[in-house]
C-alpha cells in the first residue's frame, strides 16, 4: 500500500474519498443497522467519528454511488431508490440561553428546508416547523425521510455546571425531540448521536422506541480505529514507530466489544511522529474536571470501579453520576462485565489507556489546587526518586507536594488521609507507569 493523506479533522465522507485521504470502512455497520431497525441512540465520547458516520448515512440515502466504489455496500444498496435527508447538528458553536437554543434550531430547520427546496411557515412554532419539514420532505420526494440528529446534548453540556440554564437548554430540544415519534409514518431511518445518554423521561418523552446500541457488542467499533485497521489501512504509517507504544498509549476504548482506537490520536501521531495526549488536550470539557475536583473524587478508585447498566447508562440534569459521566465522555472505558446470580448485569470500568491516565490525574492535581509548576517540578522528584528506588527522596517530594496544596482543599480531604500511603500516593504512579520511567 501506498501513503495517503491523514483526514485529521475532516468529516465529510465525499472529502476523503475524493481527496485521496485514508478511509476506513464503516458501511458493513451502516449496512447492518439500516437492514435490522429504524431508530437508533449511539453514544460515543467527542472526536471519535460519530459526525462522519452520520454524514456516510447521508450520502447513502442520497444515492451517491460513485463515494461508495469498493466499500463493503457497494454491491448490497439498491442505488435507484433515494430518501431526503434531514441532518441537524448541535455541533458547532456555544448556545448560553434558551433564546439562543430556539434561535439555533430555527436556523437548523431553515437550512435543511432551503436544502430539500421546500417552503416553511414561519408563523409556526418550533414543533410545528419541525413537523412540517419532515412531511413536506416526504410529500415532495415520495419517500420516507432519513432524520440524523449530531451531538443532540451539546446545548446541555455546556451548560451543565449551571444547572437552570441546562434545564431550559434539556426543555428547549424537547421541541425536535417529542416531534420524531408522531411522525413515524414519514420516517426511513433515524440515528440520533451524542456524548452523553440523558434518560428518555426527562428529554425524549415519548420517544421510546429508540434503540440504544451504545453498548452493544456488535457496534462496538462502529466509530474509531480497530488494531487491525491500523495493520492494513495505515500500515505505511507504522514505520519507525513501536507498535506496543502505540497500543498503550492510544488503544483500549471498549464498549462490551472490540477496543478501538480514537482516531484523532491515531492521525496525529503518524502526523507528529511522537507520543502525545492529542485528544485529551483538545476534547476534555472543563465541567468534568470541575466536577471531579468538588466532588472530591478518590483517584485511585478510577483504576477499578464497579457500576450496573443504570447507573452506567444514563444520567440527568438534576443528577450527574460520576461513574456514568466519566465512562460517556470516554474518560473510563469497560474493562469487564459480570453477571450476578439474579442474572443483574455489572460493569467494571478502568482507564482506556495511558494517555487518559496520566493526563486526567495531571488535570486534577491542577484542579485540587497544585499549579503546574510546582506539579511539574514534584512529579519529575518522584519519578526519580521511583527510578533509583530512594525512599527518603521520595518522601521529601510528597512532603512538598503536601505543602503546596490549599489548606482549605486540604482540610476537606484530611479524613482520606488515613488511607495507607502506598495507596494514596505510589498506587496512581505505578499505575500510570512512572515508576518504569515512561
Amino acid at each position: 500500500m501506498h501513503k495517503r493523506k491523514l483526514p485529521i479533522g475532516i468529516q465529510s465522507l465525499a472529502e476523503i474519498i475524493l481527496g485521496g485521504y485514508y478511509y476506513v470502512d464503516k458501511t458493513p455497520y451502516v449496512a447492518q443497522l439500516i437492514d435490522q431497525g429504524k431508530y437508533y441512540f449511539l453514544s460515543r465520547p467527542r472526536r471519535f467519528g460519530k459526525s462522519l458516520l452520520l454524514d456516510t448515512i447521508k450520502e447513502l440515502f442520497e444515492g451517491n454511488k460513485s463515494l461508495f466504489s469498493g466499500l463493503f455496500i457497494e454491491d448490497k444498496w439498491n442505488w435507484d431508490k433515494k430518501n431526503p435527508v434531514i441532518r441537524i447538528s448541535f455541533g458547532s458553536g456555544t448556545v448560553k440561553n434558551r433564546q439562543g437554543l430556539d434561535n439555533r434550531i430555527l436556523s437548523l430547520l431553515k437550512a435543511n428546508a432551503e436544502y430539500l427546496q421546500i417552503t416553511l411557515d414561519a408563523s409556526d412554532d418550533i414543533p410545528g416547523q419541525f413537523n412540517q419539514l419532515i412531511s413536506k420532505a416526504r410529500d415532495k420526494y415520495q419517500a420516507q425521510v432519513v432524520l440524523l440528529v449530531d451531538e443532540y446534548d451539546k446545548p446541555i453540556l455546556d451548560n451543565i455546571d449551571d444547572k437552570q440554564i441546562a434545564v431550559d437548554m434539556r426543555e428547549g430540544l424537547k421541541n425536535i425531540y417529542t416531534v420524531i415519534k408522531d411522525a413515524d409514518a414519514h420516517i426511513k431511518f433515524c440515528l440520533l448521536t451524542g456524548v452523553s445518554k440523558f434518560s428518555k423521561v426527562s428529554l425524549f418523552s415519548g420517544l421510546n422506541n429508540l434503540n440504544d446500541i451504545t453498548l452493544d457488542a456488535r457496534y462496538s467499533s462502529i466509530c474509531g480505529y480497530t488494531d487491525q485497521d491500523l495493520s492494513i489501512i495505515f500500515k505505511p504509517e507504522l514505520i519507525g514507530l513501536d507498535r506496543s507504544q502505540i497500543r498503550q498509549w492510544y488503544n483500549g476504548y471498549n464498549w462490551n466489544g472490540e477496543s478501538v482506537y480514537n482516531p484523532f490520536d491515531a492521525l496525529l501521531l503518524f502526523d507528529k511522529r511522537e507520543f502525545k495526549p492529542y485528544w485529551f488536550e483538545t476534547a476534555t470539557p472543563t465541567f468534568l474536571i470541575k466536577l471531579l475536583s468538588r466532588y472530591d473524587f478518590f483517584t485511585p478508585d478510577l483504576s477499578q470501579l464497579k457500576t450496573d447498566s443504570q447507573l452506567l447508562g444514563e444520567f440527568d440534569v438534576e443528577y450527574i453520576g460520576v461513574e456514568a459521566l466519566l465512562f460517556q465522555t470516554g474518560y473510563l472505558t469497560v474493562e469487564r462485565t459480570e453477571k450476578r446470580f439474579d442474572e443483574k448485569l455489572f460493569y467494571w470500568l478502568t482507564y482506556p489507556n495511558h494517555e487518559v491516565r496520566i493526563s486526567l490525574n495531571e488535570a486534577l492535581i491542577r484542579a485540587f489546587g497544585v499549579d503546574a509548576k510546582t506539579a511539574l517540578h514534584t512529579g519529575s522528584g518522584i519519578i526519580k526518586a521511583l527510578e533509583l528506588n530512594n525512599f527518603e527522596q521520595l518522601l521529601t517530594q510528597l512532603k512538598s507536594l503536601y505543602a503546596s496544596i490549599p489548606h482549605d482543599w486540604y482540610r476537606k480531604i484530611q479524613f482520606q488521609i488515613t488511607r495507607p500511603l502506598r495507596q494514596y500516593f505510589l498506587q496512581p504512579f505505578f499505575r500510570t507507569g512512572f515508576a518504569s520511567g515512561s
